[in-house]
C-alpha cells in the first residue's frame, strides 16, 4: 500500500523567521496525522530554520533543488553534502519553473537525481507537457521521453525510494483546468511506462504525486483516484489554515 505524500512547494517565498513562524503555527494543525507524508520545501536559506521548528514532529523538510556536483565554480548553486547537513529528507528535481526558466533538462535532471540517491536524500522528480504539448496530442510522448531520460540508469531498488511529480503544465495559470479523472488517466499512463522500464512490482510501489492546483476543495477526490498518491502543492501550501485543509481532507 503507498503511503500518501503531500509535500509543499514554497518556491521563493518565505524568510528563515517567516518559515519557522509558519511551521510553529502548522504543526498543532496537523499533528497526529498520520496516513500522510507532509513534507515542506522552503528556500535554501530557510531550510535549517524549518528543519529545526520541525524537529519532533511529523513535519518533514525538503529543498527545491540540488547541483549534481559535489563543489566547484557553480556559482548559485548547492551540492547534495550542504543540503544534507541542514538535516533535509527530501529534494525537488526538475521542476516545470527550473525547466522553463533555468534551462533544466532531462539529463541534468538525471544527474541531480543521482546526486541526491548518493545522498540518501528522497527526490521528487518533477514531468509534465505544456499546454501546446498537450494540444498537440503529445502528452504521453513528453512524459515518455522525460520519464526515460530523467530516470535512465535508475535501479528498481532505487526506484522504490524515488517520488515522481506530474505537473500539468498547461493547467497551471491558463484557466484550464484537469478533472481528477483526466489526471488519474496521465498518472495511470506514468505507471505503465514505469512497468516498461522496470516491471510490475517495481512500478506499484512509486508514488505519484499531481502537481496541478490541488486544493482543500479537491484533495480529497484526487487522492482518491487509483494512481494519484498525493500532491506537489504550490499556492495553496502557503497558509497553515489552508494546507493543513487540504491534507486533513487527503486522509
Amino acid at each position: 500500500m503507498r503511503k500518501t505524500i503531500i509535500a509543499g512547494n514554497w518556491k521563493m517565498n518565505k524568510t528563515a523567521a517567516e518559515a519557522k513562524a509558519f511551521i510553529e503555527e502548522f504543526k498543532p494543525l496537523v499533528a497526529g496525522i498520520d496516513s500522510v507524508e507532509i513534507v515542506l520545501c522552503p528556500v535554501f536559506t530557510a531550510l535549517t530554520s524549518a528543519v529545526e521548528a520541525a524537529a519532533g514532529s511529523n513535519v518533514k523538510i525538503g529543498a527545491q533543488n540540488i547541483h549534481w556536483a559535489e563543489n566547484g565554480a557553480y556559482t548559485g548553486e548547492i551540492s547534495a553534502a550542504m543540503l544534507k547537513e541542514t538535516g533535509i529528507d527530501y529534494v525537488i528535481i526538475g521542476h516545470s519553473e527550473r525547466r522553463q526558466y533555468f534551462g533544466e533538462t532531462d539529463e541534468t535532471v538525471n544527474q541531480r537525481l543521482n546526486a541526491a540517491l548518493a545522498a540518501d536524500l528522497i527526490p521528487m522528480v518533477c514531468i509534465g507537457e505544456l499546454l501546446e504539448e498537450r494540444e498537440g496530442g503529445k502528452t504521453e510522448s513528453v512524459l515518455d521521453t522525460q520519464l526515460k531520460g530523467g530516470l535512465a540508469g535508475i535501479s528498481k531498488d532505487d526506484m522504490a525510494g524515488i517520488v515522481v511529480a506530474y505537473e500539468p503544465v498547461w493547467a497551471i495559470g491558463t484557466g484550464k483546468t484537469a478533472t481528477p479523472e483526466m489526471a488519474e488517466d496521465t498518472h495511470a499512463y506514468i505507471r505503465k511506462v514505469l512497468t516498461e522500464m522496470f516491471d510490475a512490482e517495481t512500478a506499484e510501489k512509486v508514488r505519484i504525486q499531481y502537481g496541478g492546483s490541488m486544493k482543500g476543495a479537491n484533495s480529497a477526490e484526487l487522492v482518491a483516484q487509483a494512481d494519484i498518491d498525493g500532491g506537489l502543492v504550490g499556492g495553496a501550501a502557503l497558509e497553515p489554515a489552508s494546507f493543513a485543509e487540504l491534507i486533513t481532507n487527503a486522509c
